[in-house]
């Protein structure tokens, strides 16, 4: 596929499911500037990011550190508006890259990284925004606190983080109605006074629109299949 082709696919693509998002926050009297898109440009390439750049799209998710201070690092010198969210698992001997590179951390899942984070902050003397990722489905193969243990847990990181602790992350499971564990997130967000709800993707997004997503990671509906790692 030619430069050209990856421009006119990511600029139509974007421009769909930035229309799909204001009407989706249009039907329940949303404003769509309320809600943001984070472009998860995962598995793919600086030059497709560099086109959704060209597009006004300037925060995008990776999963790996690794992935994300190759591709980023050189484009930040040169766009320093872009913002990255790191939306995988994050291993603790990772901490320190990742809040070099990452504006927002979306997967604050347990104690040890919690720790980790704190440690790393106050060696580099900066800590991004944090969200804690809920396993609402309770699925043993996925990361993010299990459900009964998220009251407790996002309540010691409110007191340990203070308002950089901005919200809540979920990845309800695949092949079920996701529509109750995004009402579920935003209940448990309500109780805590947390403003950030990350949930909806390329399949769902509309519906965690509807019911109060703030920030949607769509990968797929932007930029196509995934290539291989």
């Amino acid at each position: 596929m030619s430069i050209t082709d990856i421009s006119s696919d990511v600029v139509n693509r974007l421009t769909a499911v930035r229309y799909r998002i204001a009407k989706a926050a249009m039907s329940v009297g949303r404003d769509s500037s309320s809600i943001t898109l984070v472009a998860v440009s995962k598995f793919h390439s600086r030059e497709s990011i560099l086109e959704a750049v060209k597009a006004d799209q300037y925060i995008f998710g990776e999963n790996r550190v690794q992935e994300a201070t190759v591709k980023f690092s050189p484009i930040q010198t040169v766009i320093p508006d872009l913002r990255v969210h790191l939306i995988g698992s994050l291993q603790t001997n990772k901490v320190r890259d990742a809040i070099r590179i990452a504006h927002v951390i979306e997967s604050l899942d347990r104690p040890a990284l919690a720790e980790a984070l704190d440690r790393a902050a106050q060696a580099e003397g900066y800590l991004p925004d944090l969200l804690v990722q809920v396993n609402t489905g309770n699925e043993p193969q996925k990361h993010g606190v299990p459900l009964e243990e998220a009251d407790c847990f996002i309540d010691v990181c409110c007191r340990r983080f203070g308002n950089k602790l901005r919200g809540l992350m979920c990845i309800p499971p695949i092949g079920v109605d996701p529509i109750p564990h995004f009402v579920m997130l935003r209940k448990l967000a309500q109780t805590h006074g947390l403003e950030m709800l990350s949930m909806g993707m390329s399949a769902d997004f509309e519906q965690a629109i509807i019911h109060g997503a703030t920030h949607v990671r769509i990968g797929s509906a932007i930029f196509g299949a995934r290539s291989n790692p």
